[in-house]
């Protein structure tokens, strides 16, 4: 999803509005697809693995800046949560007490928004998440957890070459943004973001072409499926 060519509001109601009538097309008995959370090291390619991902699976895509947005408004959060029936919001209540107690969270108003924001995802299912440490947040039976990783040569000549700056800039950018990224799985999930056990899957874009890792996935997800 474009944050650029669409503001927040209109993303988020046409979400709400495409939830609302996968709802009443489905049948009571059928399966909720899983929701694919992407973690990434700066530079990687994950946010493009997690593009062609979606489109092959026809899943939904929610890029961290939308999820980030999406935390930030208790209006928004709200009106996500309120696409769930009775059930659907009785398990995502009772699974974010149980990820507070059990991980001796301290949400402040922001954590408890994103855990929302996040569960909501999860319990309507189908979708990619990139980043915001969803894989933190949702339950392992609703999710399949990626790690997207690279040399860090490799990351940073990715950074060089897409925005155009030299070596020694996109070295600092790399440095800054896996530094933010790991401060914030630390902060509000008290847990390690580079923890190959808090993975399904970890992927190295270094070794692996990012059409490749996108197969990987998409094999994996679709044995699932079937």
């Amino acid at each position: 999803m474009k944050t650029k060519a669409r503001s927040i509001n209109q993303i988020v109601e046409e979400q709400v509005n495409r939830w609302r009538l996968l709802k009443t097309a489905e049948k009571p008995e059928a399966s909720v697809p899983p929701v694919i959370t992407i973690s990434r090291e700066p530079g990687s390619g994950g946010r493009i693995v997690a593009q062609k991902v979606a489109a092959a699976v026809g899943f939904d895509l929610f890029h961290q800046e939308v999820i980030h947005q999406m935390a930030q408004s208790a209006r928004v959060s709200r009106l996500l949560v309120e696409t769930l029936d009775e059930r659907g919001l009785t398990i995502l209540e009772d699974w974010v007490a149980s990820l507070v107690e059990d991980h001796h969270l301290w949400p402040d108003e922001y954590l408890q928004h994103l855990m929302k924001v996040i569960g909501t995802i999860g319990e309507h299912g189908a979708a990619v998440i990139v980043g915001r440490g969803a894989n933190f947040v949702l339950p392992p039976e609703q999710r399949f957890s990626v790690r997207i990783v690279a040399p860090q040569k490799t990351r940073i000549e990715n950074v060089a070459r897409e925005f155009s700056v030299s070596p020694k800039e996109a070295k600092r950018r790399v440095i800054r943004t896996e530094s933010d990224r790991k401060a914030f799985v630390r902060k509000y999930y008290n847990a390690d973001i580079s923890d190959p056990l808090n993975y399904d899957l970890v992927l190295n874009t270094g070794t692996l072409r990012i059409e490749e890792a996108a197969d990987a996935i998409c094999s994996l997800v679709k044995g699932r499926l079937d």
